[in-house]
């Protein structure tokens, strides 16, 4: 490891004289970029320089010992020593979690897809209600939404939705939510008052990056309709709605959040660009498949992976074992400590697998 370490730190010496240079200022792209690297380098250096001044300390401490002859500061010099371990062990799986290779996709934009499953009205609802969190969630991050697709009942529900969420590691926070969430509680024309079960599906899938995806015109099915839902006369009627299939995948994309048919198709056909860079990504590579079923987050979205019980007050996630008994706050968008809990599973599952 500490070859690794001593190669990153002449890395991170080297791009800090390359983005001082003016000839790598002048080209704005390459400068972003060589900052971006270095930005991302940096915690690892500071945390080698920690072990190394500790590791230091401990071996001038343990030199100091050996030629001690008064008790009480050779007792001082062991507790030293001890301390020292101590600390370089602690940084020691600090770097280990440093090393691990990051997800490319973790500073990406997310788009986030939910489905109202079984339990009819009562899944709708709570379908609307996990939107809704999400948004507080995105508002507490200060990202911004934008909205794709919206088809809701007539209680208010949400049958499907998609949306994006526009921000610098949107998807490393949302990553973990894809998968079955299910709601137990008594709904509202529930006279008896029995609790009732019902789930709905939340997808999870990175912004596609900036490369080339061919999508040939022969390959997509594009429909038009009128949108649904609340939006006034303009929405319902006008065929402003696009629906995209492409026909070699199944994949299907909706979008109806603008009123404008143009801006409609581009948005969708970006949101299939990304749904098949997804797609050919983890038909090509199994491997990152197999150890993506390893992790915390698998993206699985038959996997039942969290129950909210209202009636108990708490939210259990069923993948880490781990309940919080502060369901209001956590439908109120203070998902933090549910998504660093998932984090760092998912790291010490990784760190196991090495």
């Amino acid at each position: 490891m500490t070859e690794k370490l001593d190669k990153i730190v002449e890395r991170y010496d080297f791009l800090t004289q390359e983005i001082s240079k003016p000839e790598v200022i002048a080209n704005n792209g390459e400068w972003k970029k060589l900052v971006k690297e270095h930005s991302g380098l940096t915690p690892i250096v500071e945390c080698y320089e920690q072990y190394k001044k500790a590791s230091k300390a401990c071996e001038d401490a343990s030199l100091l010992a050996e030629t001690e002859s008064d008790r009480e500061m050779a007792e001082l010099l062991k507790e030293e020593i001890a301390e020292n371990k101590k600390t370089m062990a602690q940084l020691e799986e600090r770097l280990k979690v440093l090393l691990l290779p990051k997800d490319p996709n973790d500073d990406k934009n997310v788009i986030v897809e939910i489905r109202a499953g079984a339990g009819g009205e009562e899944a709708a609802l709570f379908a609307n209600e996990i939107r809704r969190m999400y948004y507080m969630y995105a508002e507490k991050n200060r990202w911004k939404i934008e909205e794709i697709n919206v088809e809701e009942n007539e209680l208010g529900g949400l049958k499907e939705g998609s949306f994006m969420v526009v921000g610098e590691g949107a998807y490393s926070k949302f990553k973990f939510e894809s998968g079955v969430h299910r709601v137990q509680r008594v709904p509202d024309t529930e006279s008896q008052g029995r609790i009732h079960t019902s789930t709905i599906t939340v997808a999870v899938l990175p912004e596609a990056p900036d490369v080339d995806i061919e999508i040939a015109d022969k390959d997509v099915k594009v429909d038009t309709y009128r949108s649904s839902g609340a939006g006034g006369q303009h929405v319902n009627k006008t065929e402003s709605a696009i629906r995209l299939t492409h026909l070699p995948t199944g994949i299907v994309v909706n979008c109806q959040d603008e009123r404008s048919q143009i801006k409609n198709r581009e948005k969708a056909f970006a949101i299939l660009k990304s749904k098949l860079y997804d797609y050919y990504q983890t038909q090509a590579d199994a491997e990152y498949a197999a150890a993506r079923k390893s992790q915390v987050g698998t993206g699985d979205r038959s996997e039942r992976i969290r129950t909210y019980n209202f009636p108990q007050g708490r939210v259990t996630d069923h993948r880490i074992g781990l309940t919080l008994y502060s369901l209001g706050n956590f439908m109120n968008g203070d998902i933090d400590e549910m998504v660093e809990a998932l984090r760092l599973a998912d790291q010490t599952a990784k760190l196991q697998a090495e």
